[in-house]
């Protein structure tokens, strides 16, 4: 997880790509938002995932990874012509959808085996998807120096010779629920901590003294000694349990009589291909309970998931076009570049910090004290709103705290709606709707990103060179500058925030009674045992 959100740093080579083939605004954002539409539309991978081992979705999306980012290193340095931006747009479309393999064959694992605790296990995991592109970046000077160009390639090797390196390892366990799995969760929260706070302080550090490749290379050593300590907790927390294992063998009875329970037996009645055919589409409009398992029909037409789709697709969709935009906004608004190249690196850490702050906060909030998702959700989106602004209105040095709340913001949906889709439509086809969930983004980026904001921006520009007298040469980018290149696009994306997030207070609106309840109730029940038993004789 911890490389797989290569998405998050396009912006460091975006003007690579820009400049080298002549690309405008409008068309950078087209392939923007296919780096979006492939990094978040991930239903291939959630079906592959329903039929289909962990191992095989790492593996498949690891192919991908290389494949996708080698095919646009190739044009950008020159090795092979300038493709059609059809083909550019396929080329980050495969690269970027490699990730929702990796997560959903991480995460979605993750989540079946510490159900109890989703909030926190997927604010860590997501976390760290948060961190990855500070990671990538201190790894990326390491190896390739500041070769802006060699980046691209370094994010399609790197994560496929990672997701390859630990394909046994990711599995579903089949293990009783241990007391201390929050715990442990914790301890990783407290490590991921650490690892943000030293990546924080170097981002700065290097934006201010010039490093030497020795010096990048020991702050990419100190990086990777960090993501590897928590394998020093697991095996600590192995050996713990091997112990209580070997204690419970040891004074285990000599003699147990299993007699089955005739008075248990339950026939299941057998149903047709056809009849199963009917009753399906018969249930589609009648789904069960909340937080029992939906059918994958029945949950795309439940209204709870529209809602969310919604919400899902604007909201988000508005912060990652801030993101994605976050250079070209600092260069319209006069920020030197250094300091530009600042706020892309720490949106990661603001990033992080969102993802671990709701997935832990929220599940703290839900289980004392019944707090709804859906109403922490609304309160990420009505922050998001006073970025935007600051972003609309150029105010002064408030590109600096924009990008915290954008990079915070961002961060914070990703665990909350995926939490809230597990929540509502249950476990059972879980990484189907999860990435039916995320494929509301493109949707939203596509239209505040392209349709919106870069089309704005284009038609500023070229009202700018007009004014000047200048005519824009075939091939030559369009450059916008002053408070006006993004104002009216923010307003708009502030209103479809604004928007969203009053989808978002109908979904809490609806959803109250179930959250008041134990919504983690069926996960501590044990099932009814079919079978009596009968124990004689002593411990050993």
């Amino acid at each position: 997880m911890s490389l797989s959100g290569a998405g998050y740093i396009f912006a460091l080579y975006s003007g690579e790509i820009k400049s080298t083939l002549g690309y405008d605004q409008t068309t950078l954002n087209l392939v923007s938002t296919f780096k979006d539409l492939g990094g978040t539309v991930g239903i291939m991978s959630g079906l592959m995932n329903e039929v289909s081992p962990p191992w095989v979705v790492l593996l498949l999306g690891a192919a991908m990874s290389f494949s996708g980012y080698f095919m646009i290193w190739l044009p950008v340095t020159g090795k092979t012509p300038k493709p059609p931006v059809w083909q550019m747009c396929l080329f980050i479309f495969i690269g970027a959808n490699s990730q929702t393999f990796a997560n959903t064959g991480a995460l979605v694992t993750c989540v079946t085996n510490f159900p109890e605790g989703r909030g926190a296990v997927l604010g860590l995991l997501k976390g760290f998807v948060g961190l990855s592109g500070a990671i990538i970046s201190q790894l990326y000077h390491a190896f390739y120096g500041h070769d802006s160009k060699s980046l691209i390639l370094f994010i399609g090797w790197l994560p496929a010779a990672v997701s390859v390196l630990f394909l046994p390892i990711v599995r579903v366990l089949k293990s009783d629920r241990h007391a201390n799995d929050l715990k442990i969760m914790y301890k990783f929260l407290y490590i991921s901590l650490g690892l943000a706070g030293f990546l924080m302080a170097i981002i700065i550090a290097q934006h201010e003294v010039q490093f030497s490749e020795g010096e990048y290379a020991a702050t990419a050593s100190v990086v990777v000694t960090l993501l590897m300590a928590p394998v020093v907790i697991v095996f600590k927390e192995e050996h713990k349990l091997w112990k209580t294992n070997q204690e419970v063998v040891n004074h285990f009875p000599s003699k147990i009589i299993i007699t089955e329970n005739q008075d248990n037996k339950i026939e299941i009645p057998t149903m047709t291909p056809s009849e199963n055919q009917i009753s399906c589409w018969k249930t589609a409009f009648t789904p069960p309970e909340r937080g029992e398992d939906f059918t994958i029909l029945q949950a795309l037409l439940c209204i709870d998931m529209l809602l969310l789709f919604a919400a899902t697709a604007f909201g988000v969709g508005g912060v990652l076009t801030a993101i994605d935009n976050l250079s070209q906004i600092g260069q319209s608004l006069g920020y030197p570049k250094a300091t530009i190249s600042t706020f892309v690196s720490l949106v990661s850490i603001w990033n992080y910090l969102g993802r671990v702050g709701a997935g832990f906060l929220s599940e703290i909030l839900l289980v004392r004290y019944k707090f709804p998702r859906p109403l922490m959700l609304s309160i990420v989106l009505c922050v998001a709103c006073v970025g935007h602004l600051l972003i609309a209105f150029g105010v002064s040095k408030g590109l600096h705290l924009s990008s915290v709340i954008m990079g915070f913001c961002n961060g914070a949906q990703w665990p909350l709606i995926f939490a809230i889709i597990s929540e509502i439509c249950g476990l059972k086809y879980y990484s189907t709707l999860l990435n039916w969930g995320a494929g509301a983004i493109p949707v939203g980026t596509y239209v505040l990103n392209v349709v919106v904001a870069g089309r704005l921006y284009d038609k500023e520009a070229r009202k700018q060179m007009v004014a000047k007298g200048l005519v824009r040469k075939a091939g030559e980018d369009l450059t916008c500058i002053g408070v006006n290149c993004y104002k009216t696009s923010f307003l708009i994306i502030t209103a479809a925030t604004v928007f969203a997030c009053l989808l978002s207070i109908v979904l809490v609106v609806r959803t109250r009674e179930f959250y008041r309840g134990d919504i983690y109730k069926k996960f501590r029940e044990l099932p009814d045992s079919s079978t009596s038993g009968c124990v004689e004789g002593g411990g050993r």
